[in-house]
């Protein structure tokens, strides 16, 4: 008899373990999936019609203070730079702000899917985990 119980608090104690394990592995995910999503900042000048910074311009203030970018893409009427995270991209604004002429919107464009990038994400983890 007092075999048996010790043999169910371990097992509820087991249970308890891979529960909080899971917990723990799910939050940790998550986590790394907020760490490592692109950001990117969009810059159109204040004046419809007016020409976009070159992006070679951009390149040069951004180089000159460190700040790594992955791609300057002219697109319609607005120049968008992509970063690896949002502190490069909050970085980048700072410095976008303080070095270009007046004239300019410099603003972090969010991305309306990151929720679908976190699931693709948690999924194509757990399929390397299985």
């Amino acid at each position: 008899m007092g075999v048996e119980v010790n043999v169910r608090l371990s097992m509820r104690q087991f249970t308890y373990a891979m529960v909080a394990l899971c917990m723990l592995s799910a939050m940790l995910l998550v986590w790394k999936a907020l760490q490592t999503h692109e950001s990117t900042l969009a810059i159109r000048p204040v004046i419809q019609g007016s020409s976009v910074p070159d992006g070679f311009s951009i390149w040069h203030h951004l180089d000159a203070n460190g700040i790594r970018f992955k791609s300057i893409t002219p697109q319609n009427d607005v120049l968008l730079i992509t970063f690896d995270s949002s502190a490069q991209s909050a970085e980048a604004k700072k410095v976008l702000d303080r070095t270009l002429p007046q004239g300019y919107i410099i603003a972090q464009q969010d991305d309306p899917n990151q929720t679908a990038l976190w699931l693709t994400r948690l999924r194509d983890t757990s399929r390397l985990a299985g």
